[in-house]
């Protein structure tokens, strides 16, 4: 016995960079043309064409009875598909859903899923299912010799390639699917629009996509929600065969509640509960009190918003909630496809109802020939018999007494070898008289149809309006009213987080140790509550609760946060340096609560200052933001607020009792710096030492201040002041005996 050896040298050797590059292309390719992508002629991926054409087979039309799921995909995988029974059954599901697919294809018996979760269907052991009548569009065509026919994945059996569908199906139920460096996503559209369309570009080739659209509006998909996406967008969209729809839900109101009546096309319903009831538990929503989901049959969305209370604008609550909630979704558009020489491209609107009415055009040219050359045939062998019958009796004799009765037949009367067999095929009861009346008339309606079939494929003309009549023929049958209205809406915007927080009067709360909380209220003596051990009162600013907390430090540098996230003040607070990173050294001297336009002056103990908005001192970095210069060895002094009025004038007090009073509008307004000197305080002074500004005012006509020196103090009014007026930048005058170490300056509360 000789052993047979061979060697790595008897084998093909590649590199394995050329393998690898080889193999993956040709993955590539295979999930781009025969998994991912629909072609443009019946819009259907590979799976879905074997699903609906292996139910066919087995009979499952519009009006057979449902058979059992496991059955169909049974037959599917076992003949045509030879991958996973679950996303094989999962591809049919989807096409049952009348909410996934604008025009099903399956007509479901069973769980078949929900809105809520598309995937919730039942096993397919336990669902049954058929074909709808719609699906008769993509099969009906099919037995006519219109499409190429190829081997099975074994072998064994035939399927088709392409299904002759009468419609534009890539158009009407869309598609989505992720190849390898490619993707599609292509909406669904309404029937009647989109054979308006077609019909126009048949009578007029050169048709734009601008006039095509006057047509196809825009999509269509299988909900009732508003399509918000301007005109001009949808025309670009159609243009470019790529961009994104806005799609919004229905509502309305119902005795001060929202009832929201439609959802985006695949938005849950409970997601976009979930998505409220969050904002609501996170505090984000505090206009909203309650949540309802009232959806049954009779009202397949009914979702209930209760809005805490009447004064609650229920038009700025929805744009909110269009803006954070799923209520208001994009869907991106990629009109990517399979067109009609096999290659994958991108078309726009025009290009891709062009490339369906050629395949469409093809196809009726190809079921007209199959069936002219049937009515050829047929009328070849009607000739044939007809010969039979006017010479039976000699037809007979030969059949009787002849063993080979076809090739006499053939030579006797002429005939060929179709019509010999025939004629040898008839039966008895076919010999009757009245046979050759049928036949005669049966000539005469087939001659006719020979004659109209070749009128029909000698002229475009008449083939454009035959495809135009068998189009308007189905729109009749098929076709509904659009479902997504096309409306003009403003853009949704978000509520800011200040308007989000009900508005209740705080007073923030800032300790020595710069700890911070907030109390409910105006009327809190801060002075009074519990501070930590070595620790106490420093500052405190009346504010409200969706406003910001603004908290200065000993280098003019400003920090900010949202009063209401401060802890109550029944607690000691929380110290502000877990919130900011404030620098070694130096520590929180005041806050201040109030509107962004609210107006403030800022200075140092140098005197310098100047006007500023609230707003310039926001910040939401933990450093904070510099907003007041203040120079070596000085310290910001407490911010003065006040409102605009024409008389208004700002008082500065010094240490050592020097006050000066000049009109505010000679105070510049910034947005930080070190400002303008307002009052002139000395350097240095050698009998009392250093001399700073320790506090200023902003005061209105019929107002009073009170100037402090220690316990002590002095109320003076709008004539007491008139002594102190001078220019900005002045020293001042010196206030009377007793007051001459003053401590701060201060408006009177009455």
């Amino acid at each position: 016995m000789t052993e047979i050896t061979q060697s790595f040298s008897d084998h093909e050797q590649i590199p394995l960079k050329d393998y690898a590059e080889k193999a993956y292309l040709d993955y590539s390719m295979y999930v781009v043309l025969d998994r991912a992508l629909p072609h443009i002629g019946d819009g259907l991926k590979p799976v879905q064409r074997r699903i609906v054409y292996a139910m066919s087979e087995l009979g499952l039309s519009a009006t057979s009875k449902h058979k059992k799921s496991a059955r169909t995909v049974g037959d599917v995988i076992g003949k045509f598909h030879p991958h996973g029974d679950s996303a094989c059954y999962e591809a049919m599901v989807l096409m049952a859903q009348p909410f996934s697919f604008r025009y099903p294809l399956v007509d479901g018996q069973g769980n078949f899923g929900s809105p809520d979760d598309p995937k919730s269907f039942a096993a397919m052991r336990y669902t049954e299912s058929r074909l709808t009548a719609y699906a008769k569009t993509l099969l009906s065509e099919l037995g006519q010799g219109t499409v190429d026919w190829g081997p099975n994945f074994d072998g064994t059996l035939k399927e088709p390639v392409m299904l002759p569908a009468r419609l534009p199906n890539v158009l009407l139920n869309g598609s989505t699917g992720i190849a390898v460096g490619m993707s599609t996503d292509i909406p669904p559209h309404n029937l009647r629009e989109v054979v308006s369309a077609c019909i126009r570009l048949l009578d007029q080739p050169k048709s734009t996509v601008a006039e095509l659209c006057e047509h196809i509006k825009g999509p269509d998909y299988p909900t009732d929600a508003e399509i918000i996406t301007p005109t001009e967008d949808l025309l670009a969209l159609y243009e470019l065969g790529t961009g994104s729809v806005k799609m919004r839900a229905v509502w309305e109101k119902e005795s001060s509640e929202i009832v929201i009546t439609a959802l985006p096309h695949q938005v849950s319903p409970a997601k976009v509960l979930e998505q409220i009831a969050h904002q609501m538990q996170t505090k984000k929503l505090p206009m909203v009190e309650d949540l309802r989901d009232e959806s049954d049959h009779e009202n397949p969305t009914r979702l209930v918003i209760v809005p805490r209370s009447n004064r609650v604008d229920l038009e700025q609550l929805m744009n909110h909630l269009f803006a954070t909630t799923d209520l208001e979704r994009n869907y991106r558009v990629n009109m990517n496809v399979i067109g009609n020489n096999g290659k994958p491209q991108i078309l726009d609107l025009r290009r891709l109802l062009k490339q369906w009415l050629d395949f469409r055009m093809k196809t009726v040219i190809r079921r007209l020939n199959h069936r002219l050359d049937q009515v050829v045939d047929r009328l070849h062998i009607l000739e044939g018999l007809l010969v039979a019958y006017l010479n039976i009796d000699e037809v007979i004799y030969i059949i009787r007494h002849e063993d080979k009765p076809k090739p006499v037949l053939m030579e006797r009367f002429s005939l060929t070898g179709t019509q010999a067999e025939a004629i040898l095929d008839l039966k008895l009861r076919h010999l009757a008289k009245l046979e050759e009346m049928k036949i005669r008339d049966e000539q005469d309606l087939l001659s006719d149809e020979r004659d109209g079939l070749e009128k029909l494929l000698g002229s475009k003309a008449r083939l454009k309006t035959l495809i135009k009549k068998e189009l308007l023929a189905d729109a009749e049958v098929y076709g509904d009213e659009r479902r997504s209205v096309l409306v003009t809406r403003d853009a949704a915007q978000a509520l800011r987080q200040e308007d989000l927080v009900p508005s209740e009067p705080v007073t923030v709360i800032l300790s020595r140790s710069g700890w911070a909380r907030a109390a409910k209220g105006h009327d809190i003596d801060p002075s009074t509550l519990n501070y930590r051990s070595g620790d106490e009162f420093q500052h405190s600013a009346a504010g409200r609760s969706n406003e910001q907390a603004v908290f200065l430090d000993s280098k003019g540098r400003a920090y900010s946060l949202a009063a209401h996230t401060l802890p109550s003040a029944r607690s000691q607070g929380e110290p502000l340096s877990s919130r900011f990173n404030i620098e070694a050294g130096e520590s929180f001297l005041y806050t201040l609560a109030g509107s962004s336009d609210q107006k403030i002056v800022l200075a140092s103990t140098f005197g310098y200052g100047f006007l500023t908005e609230v707003a310039n001192l926001h910040s939401r970095m933990k450093a904070g933001k510099a907003v007041l210069t203040v120079p070596t060895g000085a310290l910001p002094v407490m911010p003065a607020l006040y409102s605009e009025q024409a008389s208004n004038t700002i008082i500065c007090a010094t240490s050592d009792g020097y006050l000066l009073a000049f009109p505010l509008e000679d105070v510049p307004e910034l947005s930080k710096g070190k400002g303008n000197k307002l009052i002139n305080v000395p350097p240095k002074r050698l009998k009392a030492g250093e001399e700073f500004m320790v506090g200023m005012t902003v005061m209105a006509d019929k107002e009073e201040i009170l100037i402090w020196a220690g316990q002590r103090y002095l109320r003076m009014g709008a004539k007491d002041i008139e002594h102190f007026r001078g220019d900005r930048a002045h020293r001042g005058r010196k206030l009377p005996r007793g007051f001459q170490r003053v401590t701060k300056i201060e408006l009177a509360v009455d």
